[in-house]
């Protein structure tokens, strides 16, 4: 069992190497630190990158010499990654960052549509049922464009808007199509997310009726915890570990980590 995605203090996350000693506590056979990372040069991303921190554009050699670091104290291998925000807009900027960064794997998410970031209810509240429809059409819209970009090794939460209860429940069968065929298209796979499985919401990304679709177009997955502090990684591990076996599932590792 691996954890592809997990954050450290290098986004939002905690000490690199507290969350591998926890990786190691849970048992599992590998970590991959995957920060955050917004390349755009607008100001709603720079307002977001000033806000959060998310540079690591600006610190991932000094994260790399970090990781190096602890992947001396550990058995376990420790994966160089990286969770890039996606706007159609930013592929060649993404592509070149990407290039010269050289990650061992790269995963692409989409936060952010129209200005709005998908998890903030205050911005969909007081919508109509129309607008919030279009929100989801054009949530969808641009993970096909992630998808198809081939960017990326993995796509993070590929149904994000399930996390907002204005959003959620609003994506259709033809979206998961969609998606599903993008996927069956391209290298770039999809994982089962944890994190926010153990809350109270539940929430399982992708939800059951998105997974049983990518199932039917034979696509596979892979597993992050998304994991931000030490004390997710164990409960959540277990969580994914069970999850997928339950449904049969055999998760896979980035075509790069195999190819190393």
């Amino acid at each position: 069992m691996h954890d592809f995605h997990v954050h450290s203090n290098y986004s939002d996350g905690s000490f690199l190497r507290g969350m591998v000693r926890a990786a190691e506590s849970a048992g599992l056979e590998g970590i991959g630190f995957a920060d955050h990372c917004n390349v755009a040069d607008r100001a709603g991303a720079n307002g977001m990158r000033t806000l959060y921190g998310f540079n690591l554009d600006l610190t991932y050699e000094r994260r790399r010499e970090g990781i190096e670091c602890v992947r001396e104290e550990t058995s376990i291998p420790v994966y160089d990654a990286v969770e890039m925000d996606y706007n159609p807009r930013d592929e060649a900027e993404i592509e070149t960052f990407l290039d010269d960064a050289g990650f061992d794997y790269s995963i692409g998410s989409v936060h952010t549509v129209g200005g709005e970031n998908v998890q903030i209810l205050s911005a969909f509240a007081e919508r109509t049922d129309e607008e919030l429809n279009a929100v989801v059409d054009d949530y969808f819209d641009t993970l096909v464009s992630l998808v198809e970009s081939d960017l990326f090794d993995i796509a993070a939460h590929v149904d994000l808007i399930e996390r907002t209860p204005p959003l959620r429940g609003r994506a259709t069968t033809d979206h998961y199509r969609r998606v599903a065929q993008a996927f069956a298209d391209s290298s770039t796979i999809p994982e089962l997310n944890a994190g926010r499985a153990l809350t109270d919401a539940e929430i399982v990304h992708p939800s059951s009726p998105f997974l049983s679709t990518l199932r039917e177009y034979d696509v596979p997955v892979t597993v992050g915890s998304d994991s931000h502090r030490p004390g997710e990684i164990g409960e959540r591990a277990t969580f994914l570990e069970e999850y997928a076996a339950e449904l049969g599932l055999e998760p896979v590792a980035p075509a790069t980590v195999l190819e190393s």
